[in-house]
């Protein structure tokens, strides 16, 4: 059970979900694509924007990252009083390799996001800071044991990354997946995995879950800072045309099989397990800078869009989703 403390972060921060948020999604923090623009139009929409700190390459481009968004978040929210701007959120890598992660966690005790979503890592390291604050702090796991790990960490929700993600994967089902934690944890939960539509978000909320992780429908958006090849393969490409592999990063993640093919990797790489490398300090773009990710939800996106008319598109699909519960639960 959920300490006191807990319990009244958790129950204040599900009342501000429920006062400004449109539909139950974090637009996923993705390597190389989430930025500034694209957090600030997914929380203007009505979702959860988030971004990971290893897109900023020096701890001052996060300092201006920051405050560019809790700046325009303020303004957004002085100008239109009553509509619906969603929170903010970070995502921090806690692995032994990101050499600057006390320089982020001073960073996020100055800018205080609402949310914290840890990965690679435990979640130790973030929870005095984030919670000293009033934060949540979110663990991402990709199986059962690294999300008992999360919970007796303190952690107040964990983000359970099922088979079909985008990036780095897991490879439960979404919904065994669900199940599975929601019988010892109470606490806040988000699925992803292959998740691309308004349907898929009413299954994983009806599954348990109380947010949804979508990634790949939001990196062909004109606010993302995706590479433009990497926009139009999204576009382009189906289920099928995701690989799975460990020869780019070294963890487990979901690639255009296009992309591996253009920046010369072989089928024989793509069995290989190269040293983890999350350093954000790094001076040269590594060779996996040009591979592009993206989940199983990737024929979902048919064109370039701003993050508003993505968010409009689910969340019709969203309510008709939950219509369609609500007929089918009624007694014949």
């Amino acid at each position: 059970m959920p300490s006191d403390r807990r319990s009244n972060r958790l129950t204040e921060f599900k009342s501000l979900l429920a006062a400004t948020t449109r539909i139950p999604i974090v637009a996923a923090p993705m390597f190389l694509v989430s930025g500034p623009d694209l957090v600030v139009a997914a929380c203007r929409a009505g979702v959860i924007g988030a971004f990971p700190t290893p897109n900023c390459r020096t701890a001052a481009a996060l300092d201006e990252w920051m405050r560019d968004i809790t700046e325009r978040l303020a303004k957004a929210r002085a100008d239109e009083p009553n509509a619906r701007i969603a929170p903010w959120c970070v995502n921090l890598i806690t692995h032994s390799t990101n050499t600057r992660l006390a320089d982020d966690l001073k960073l996020i005790a100055t800018y205080k996001p609402p949310v914290v979503i840890t990965a690679l890592g435990s979640p130790k390291p973030a929870i005095e800071v984030v919670q000293s604050y009033g934060g949540l702090v979110i663990a991402d796991v990709i199986n059962l044991n690294l999300a008992r790990k999360a919970v007796a960490a303190g952690a107040d929700g964990i983000a359970c990354v099922a088979a079909g993600a985008g990036g780095h994967t897991g490879s439960l089902s979404p919904f065994a997946f669900m199940s599975a934690v929601r019988e010892f944890f109470d606490g806040l939960v988000i699925l992803g995995g292959g998740i691309g539509d308004g349907a898929g978000i009413a299954g994983a909320i009806a599954a348990g879950a109380d947010l949804v992780y979508m990634g790949t429908s939001f990196i062909a958006t004109e606010e993302s800072i995706a590479n433009p090849r990497h926009k139009e393969l999204v576009v382009q490409s189906a289920i099928e045309d995701i690989i799975v592999s460990a020869a780019i990063t070294g963890t487990p993640a979901s690639w255009i099989k296009r992309s591996l093919h253009d920046a010369g990797y072989t089928i024989d790489e793509l069995g290989q397990k190269p040293v983890r490398l999350y350093d954000s300090n790094q001076a040269k773009p590594a060779r996996w800078s040009e591979t592009f990710a993206a989940g199983q939800a990737v024929g979902t996106s048919k064109a370039i869009e701003t993050t508003a008319a993505v968010v409009e598109r689910l969340s019709g699909q969203y309510f008709a989703a939950v219509s369609r519960l609500s007929q089918a639960a009624k007694p014949s």
